[in-house]
């Protein structure tokens, strides 16, 4: 298996656990020095302990599925739809693995969606 197919497998596999809450398989996959952040909150996690401990605490019956993965060697992004109750929201996350093929960074993007700006509603289509 070449880098980028074994890249694309962790963060399917990441996302997978996660959803299953195999907290396990999910430590598996990270990096004991891995760094996580939210640009949005400004919130940074280090290490491994930390970040298990904000996942396996996060409240709320949330769920993620990956829509599409893009990687290119050691480095990925995901597009997941994340899902708490009836509630859905898109979301981005960036990967970068170490050498080892964990996962040694994380930066989630996870935006609000808001009404666009008017006067351009000749050159777009709604959904």
């Amino acid at each position: 298996m070449d880098e980028t197919s074994r890249t694309r497998g962790v963060v399917h596999a990441y996302v997978d656990s996660a959803e299953r809450r195999d907290w396990a398989a999910f430590a598996a996959l990270l990096a004991d020095d891995v760094v996580y952040e939210m640009p949005q909150t400004r919130e940074r996690i280090r290490g491994k302990t930390a970040y298990l401990q904000f996942n396996t605490d996060y409240p709320g019956d949330w769920h993620l599925k990956v829509r599409h993965v893009v990687a290119d060697g050691r480095h990925a992004a995901a597009w997941l739809d994340a899902r708490v109750g009836d509630d859905s929201q898109d979301a981005c996350a960036w990967f970068e693995l170490s050498a080892e093929g964990l996962i040694s960074r994380v930066t989630d993007f996870w935006p609000e969606p808001y009404d666009p700006p008017a006067g351009r509603e000749h050159l777009v289509e709604r959904w």
